[in-house]
């Protein structure tokens, strides 16, 4: 079965700059990256978190130290291990930073969006603080923004591609299952032998997110908002989605 979330029901009033400027950041840092070509394993070491540099622990000294271990709390979230780490990370801040920018404010949201970075890699670096392994991605961060969407719009349609076989139909998912989904299988796959995956830091990200979310949303705006579209409604791949009364912009 093939299942993946593509866009939203949810309007917002503002355009989201700041995670346009965050998406676009993350896409010419990678190009960067793959610029280096051989030595792009070492900028991941140099720029990349690394628990062993941010602890203090002993280093060996053929590992690159550019810049300071906190500041590496920041540069590893622009950075990304692979294409396919990359487009994951910016499907997700496609579809959900908007409304969470635009419920917080752009100003605000940039202060937000670092803290969940930030209380993700510490939540990943406590598992094993003299560890040497580097820790790259913007998977923590957006994780805190899933986080904030899932109690500002838990009943928001996520319009999803799932498919049977050769069979594919777009089928409007509540946020709350969507999420809810996605966070029960970073717990799932936590103590996965050999994985390269950060499960500790999303699941770090995602509850920063939430718990800092009512603390930084503007007054006017409340949690748990209802739907705008019937839930489990289903059309082919390429019927757009109808949204009564509002107006679309980007998805």
């Amino acid at each position: 079965m093939f299942f993946l979330p593509i866009s939203d029901d949810n309007p917002t009033r503002h355009r989201p700059w700041i995670s346009y400027i965050i998406l676009g950041s993350c896409l010419c840092v990678f190009y960067w990256q793959i610029s280096l070509g051989a030595a792009q394993q070492a900028a991941i070491y140099g720029y990349g978190m690394v628990p062993a540099r941010l602890f203090g622990a002993p280093l060996d000294a053929s590992i690159p130290n550019p810049v300071s271990g906190w500041t590496t709390l920041f540069t590893s979230m622009f950075m990304h291990g692979g294409l396919m780490h990359l487009g994951g990370n910016m499907l997700y801040l496609w579809i959900f930073s908007d409304n969470v920018e635009d419920s917080i404010g752009r100003g605000r949201f940039i202060i937000f969006y670092l803290l969940c970075g930030v209380c993700a890699a510490f939540a990943q670096a406590l598992t094993d603080p003299s560890s040497p392994v580097p820790m790259v991605g913007a998977s923590g961060a957006i994780a805190g923004v899933l986080g904030a969407y899932l109690l500002l719009h838990p009943r928001a349609n996520i319009r999803c591609i799932v498919g049977i076989l050769i069979f594919f139909r777009v089928m409007n998912v509540p946020a709350f299952l969507v999420l809810g989904g996605w966070i029960v299988l970073q717990f799932t796959n936590l103590g996965q032998v050999g994985s390269n995956v950060a499960y500790v830091a999303h699941i770090g990200g995602f509850i920063a997110g939430m718990v800092l979310i009512p603390f930084f949303k503007q007054p006017h705006v409340r949690l748990f908002e209802p739907a705008h579209s019937k839930a489990f409604s289903v059309s082919r791949v390429n019927t757009p989605a109808h949204i009564p009364n509002v107006t679309r912009r980007k998805k």
